[in-house]
């Protein structure tokens, strides 16, 4: 089993988001489990809305220290939502004490790198647990946008996915739908094929890191 963790202590930098499309595109190959921690719950709120439609299942379990018992249960990968605020620094501590991998998606404003900064220095960086910053929220019709912020990322020494996830009106309806990637409806079949393919591009980045390494559980064992 493979727990992944998906953090920022900035608000709004898509975490849910990430965490919903990015289990719905291993669950495709894999059996898929998400573990909603963050006390708003919103993980947990979109699984509500999509009833028993979602491709994998969820748990709302605001207690991080319960992390570790779920290497017991009968999945390949853990996806774990984590508060977006300064306050959640301690539940991040304790999540990360049993995670393999930390995706840390931003926006690409240089505003959004000082607290994605802060997480990995602080936090992410003394935990030794594998992490890669992934730009989100990247607007298609601007293609400097994303070279400006894969700079900015670069020139601070922060590890990132070479795969980025851009903008569509498709994801912002997606939780009120109850609806994840690799479900949306093809009414504009080209939006969501690309929307799909910037996730499945990520998911393979994911795999690739950790194909020869052995989880925190075995290493440990």
């Amino acid at each position: 089993m493979r727990i992944v963790t998906i953090a920022n202590q900035k608000g709004g930098a898509g975490k849910t988001t990430t965490v919903m499309n990015l289990a719905s595109i291993v669950a495709e190959n894999s059996r898929v489990l998400v573990a909603d921690v963050d006390p708003q719950k919103s993980s947990a709120w979109w699984a509500d809305r999509a009833g028993e439609e979602l491709p994998f299942d969820v748990v709302d379990d605001t207690n991080p220290a319960n992390l570790s018992r779920l290497r017991e249960l009968d999945y390949d990968v853990v996806f774990v939502d984590t508060p977006g605020s300064l306050e959640g620094r301690d539940v991040l501590a304790t999540v990360l004490e049993a995670s393999d991998f930390v995706i840390l998606p931003t926006e690409p404003s240089p505003l959004a790198f000082a607290p994605l900064i802060s997480t990995i220095n602080e936090v992410v960086l003394p935990s030794k647990v594998a992490y890669r910053v992934l730009l989100n929220k990247i607007d298609p019709r601007v293609p400097v946008e994303l070279a400006d912020a894969e700079s900015l990322l670069d020139g601070a020494g922060l590890l990132r996915f070479k795969s980025a996830i851009r903008e569509y009106k498709i994801h912002k309806m997606a939780p009120v739908e109850g609806k994840v990637v690799t479900q949306y409806a093809d009414g504009d079949s080209r939006i969501a094929a690309k929307a799909r393919e910037d996730y499945r591009r990520v998911a393979l980045e994911l795999t690739s890191f950790w194909a020869n390494k052995e989880s925190r559980a075995k290493v440990g064992a």
